[in-house]
């Protein structure tokens, strides 16, 4: 599709300047018409000026409105209403004067009397302002609207935005908490090296965090490599039992999503997987095409929910000496924001196999920061497995 070599302004951008030419071409058109009626009509050409003459009065009758209904379109409806039925009959009369005057003028012969001409273009004056009038607070009325509507657009973004900033940003500190905890404990432990390497990958998390906007979007690629500086954290903490595998497609590195999607989702794994059990777990990233969706699979080698911690699992909650616990940060969480990001073009699966296991299968529309459409091409290219 070809593209325009300039981008095209609303006409009334400029309410001031869109005001003018509405003016000009309106009461053009009427000068253009009464001058094509006055000629059909056998007027001589001189007639023609005393055409021009009402159009010009007409105009300037018209500005000395338009400031009057400025005043009144933002007033109550009554006054509004009550005014305008007022003001608009003597703008007519004035009109109608300034007509039949000059038409005296020009054939002081005329057998007419001055009120028979004044009765003659009265209601031809009516027609014009009153549809002059009408027009003015139909457009204003409409602009008045438009501007309710952006508004309201622009409000419900801002909402949005907050609801997903707050969704992102219960994610930090549950997981600073846990990492603050191991780092302790090292220190605790005189395990200086260990603590010193946790807090330096801490620190490089946390500057992405700070980097990235929380209702922003990042590549696969860039999400990835956050996702492996989390699992190094928390590698030193499980060792052996914390075992990753990763299928990244090379067509879906740049696909777009928000940024720190996947990191719960492993949190999760790793809570209610790899910690409950003594032999650990592994747990399995995998992204690939399928059509113009970017599917996301975070699956793992636990329990699943074939236990009493399911509803746990699912919610975010855990449980300390019997008293509940809310992390903030379960499955819920994620659901709530891709169903921000995406609407219903998103689809959010759990999924638990018979013989164990737990999988959580996400697909969202494929979208480059270029704004390019999915590649055609989905091999399935597996990455390096930590």
């Amino acid at each position: 599709m070809a593209v325009l070599p300039f981008r095209p302004t609303p006409f009334f951008a400029n309410k001031n300047q869109a005001f003018w030419r509405l003016q000009a071409v309106g009461w053009g058109g009427a000068f253009l018409l009464r001058a094509m009626s006055s000629v059909a009509n056998g007027q001589p050409p001189a007639f023609l000026v005393l055409v021009l003459i009402a159009t010009i009065t007409g105009f300037s009758i018209s500005l000395i409105l338009s400031v009057i209904y400025r005043q009144l379109i933002a007033r109550r409806a009554l006054i509004t209403w009550g005014v305008t039925t007022l003001v608009v009959p003597l703008a007519v009369t004035l009109y109608a004067f300034i007509d039949a005057w000059v038409i005296g003028l020009y054939r002081p012969e005329r057998a007419a009397s001055f009120a028979q001409l004044l009765i003659g273009v009265f209601y031809l004056d009516l027609t014009l302002l009153g549809a002059w009038s009408a027009l003015y607070y139909a457009i204003n009325f409409y602009l008045q609207i438009e501007e309710q509507n952006d508004q309201l657009i622009r409000l419900e973004n801002q909402a949005t935005q907050a609801q997903l900033a707050m969704l992102r940003y219960q994610l930090n500190p549950h997981f600073l908490f846990n990492t603050l905890n191991s780092i302790s404990t090292l220190v605790l432990l005189k395990q200086t090296e260990p603590a010193n390497a946790m807090l330096t990958r801490l620190s490089a998390f946390l500057r992405y965090t700070l980097i990235n906007e929380p209702t922003g979007r990042v590549t696969v690629a860039q999400e990835v490599e956050t996702l492996q500086l989390y699992l190094d954290i928390e590698r030193m903490r499980f060792e052996e039992r914390l075992r990753t595998t990763f299928h990244i497609d090379e067509a879906t590195r740049p696909g777009l999503l928000p940024s720190l999607l996947l990191q719960p989702l492993v949190e999760n794994a790793i809570k209610y997987a790899v910690s409950p059990q003594e032999s650990g777990a592994e747990i399995t990233i995998a992204t690939q095409l399928i059509g113009t969706m970017l599917r996301i699979t975070v699956s793992d080698t636990g329990p699943g929910l074939q236990n009493g911690a399911s509803d746990n699992r699912l919610s975010g909650v855990t449980f300390d000496g019997g008293e509940t616990v809310s992390t903030g940060v379960g499955l819920a969480n994620i659901r709530d924001r891709l169903a921000q990001a995406y609407g219903d073009s998103h689809r959010f699966e759990i999924k638990d196999s018979p013989e164990g296991g737990f999988a959580v299968l996400i697909e969202i529309p494929f979208e480059r920061r270029d704004g390019a459409a999915a590649p055609v091409a989905t091999a399935r290219i597996p990455a390096a497995t930590g």
